[in-house]
């Protein structure tokens, strides 16, 4: 090769020319054979009533879609090729009561692949917050620490508000305004009404009978008219949330919840601090991810409440740990929704431990009945009968979880249900029955003692085997004595 002071100079400047092109050419081609594949969204979100949502395809060569949602979303084209295309998706009505995802995948014949996240949420009810009213104080002064502090014993007026089939299906009266006074003479200062909604709903519009949201209303007011405070929830209503604490059901029920909350609080909004609400009852929940979906549920009952304003913008919300579960409260429910005022939730749990002791009716295969409990309460007559666990010890270790967890930084808990009850007349008479009704009687004092003694406010479960709900009398005087020794 010649040197280039050897070439003339008009040569030497074509052969530099021709040089330059060839590897403008060269870089190019290089350039315009990198693969490329692009869209502007990857990620798309479908109203439930459903819509059209357009991406724009970027690729230099053809290219083709799966589309595995076909049932309910088409496109507008299979298939493109080189330059910018737009691709419209149509996602059709979803009333199937829960949301519904999935993903679509662009492949070009470069090699390049591109993947679109589509949702589409279930059914939304109608919004019954039609009527918000600024927010009302009055009457509404308490935190829930201070709050708290106004009532000692509760009650639960069970099976009867929470009865499927209608207030008296399960054999209890009417509450009466009667029954509420009987009540306060007992000692009790707070109420627990456990409630039905969905049986007397709209199960297309979730819409509540107004006579049924009369009704309560009524109840509640027979004990504000007291000077008693009211717990009044969502009880397992047949099971739509605490049968649904899942992902594929959890638009629906967070739709459900929202769509009562707002007309239950909206029916009694002009009531004063003596009314509080609770989210749920016993919400099933055994792991973090069931935990997470549980507290969508207990944001969506929040919101629901205070986006009806007035008296409800300041009420105490009370809201369910997993299972109300003591343990499990204590080591899944780190966190609590947030509120829009400070200071106004309260956590509550239930407890009847040792069930075999409390309730259980029956020998099962984990384990037989319990008749006796506690310290100097065992019986010799019938050792196979005696507590085994969950005595003093375990209460004293349960409860002050909740007190370090919860009390302790300021947040209230209800034990919202709690019991022993006597065995005596029963199908399983205990042998040593004087024992036996020792022990009911110390369970009850005991456990109601170290409630108070952790901060926590203990509410008994009766369905009218101790207070008479027609007569309004006494039936087992050794259970309120018992009680009211847990108060001292």
């Amino acid at each position: 090769m010649p040197s280039m002071n050897a070439i003339p100079s008009y040569r030497r400047l074509l052969w530099v020319i021709c040089t330059a092109l060839l590897m403008f050419t060269a870089c190019k081609k290089k350039a315009d054979s990198t693969p490329v594949l692009t869209a502007d969204q990857t990620s798309l979100n479908f109203r439930m009533q459903g819509e059209s949502l357009t991406v724009v395809i970027a690729c230099n060569s053809s290219w083709t879609v799966s589309n595995p949602l076909s049932a309910w979303l088409q496109l507008n084209s299979s298939s493109g090729n080189t330059g910018n295309t737009s691709l419209i998706f149509t996602a059709s009505s979803n009333s199937s009561g829960a949301s519904r995802s999935g993903t679509v995948t662009i492949t070009a014949s470069n090699g390049k692949t591109v993947t679109i996240s589509i949702t589409q949420s279930g059914n939304i009810f109608p919004s019954y917050n039609i009527s918000p009213k600024p927010a009302d104080s009055v009457g509404m002064n308490s935190n829930s620490v201070q709050l708290a502090a106004k009532f000692k014993l509760g009650w639960n007026i069970g099976n009867t508000l929470e009865a499927i089939g209608g207030e008296t299906n399960w054999g209890n009266p009417q509450i009466t305004e009667a029954y509420i006074q009987a009540l306060k003479q007992n000692g009790i200062t707070a109420v627990r009404l456990p409630c039905s909604w969905n049986q007397y709903s709209n199960s297309v519009t979730a819409k509540i009978q107004d006579t049924w949201l009369a009704r309560v209303k009524q109840v509640v007011q027979y004990c504000v008219n007291n000077d008693m405070y009211v717990l009044l929830n969502i009880h397992w209503d047949g099971g739509w949330l605490d049968g649904n604490i899942n992902a594929a059901k959890k638009d629906s029920v967070i739709a459900k919840q929202r769509a009562f909350w707002e007309q239950i609080a909206t029916a009694l909004r002009d009531v004063d601090e003596h009314l509080m609400f609770a989210g749920a009852n016993e919400p099933p929940v055994d792991n973090a991810d069931q935990m997470s979906i549980l507290l969508s549920y207990h944001q969506a009952f929040i919101e629901a409440v205070r986006s009806t304003g007035g008296k409800n913008s300041y009420r105490t919300l009370v809201v369910q740990g997993p299972s109300t579960d003591i343990d499990k409260t204590a080591s899944l429910m780190n966190t609590l929704p947030t509120d829009a005022v400070a200071a106004r939730l309260m956590v509550e749990v239930h407890y009847y431990t040792p069930f075999q002791f409390c309730a259980l009716d029956g020998d099962a295969s984990w384990g037989k009945m319990f008749y006796y409990w506690g310290a100097g309460h065992h019986s010799t007559i019938e050792p196979d009968r005696n507590a085994t666990w969950g005595e003093e010890s375990d209460v004293n270790t349960a409860f002050a979880k909740m007190k370090t967890k919860f009390v302790d930084k300021g947040i209230p808990v209800l034990m919202g249900e709690f019991g022993a009850y006597r065995r005596g007349g029963s199908s399983h008479v205990p042998a040593d029955l004087a024992t036996h009704n020792d022990a009911v009687d110390y369970w009850i004092t005991y456990v109601t003692q170290q409630a108070i003694a952790n901060g926590m406010k203990p509410f008994f479960w009766d369905t009218g085997g101790i207070i008479d709900r027609a007569k309004y009398t006494v039936k087992d005087a050794r259970t309120m004595a018992a009680l009211a020794a847990g108060l001292k």
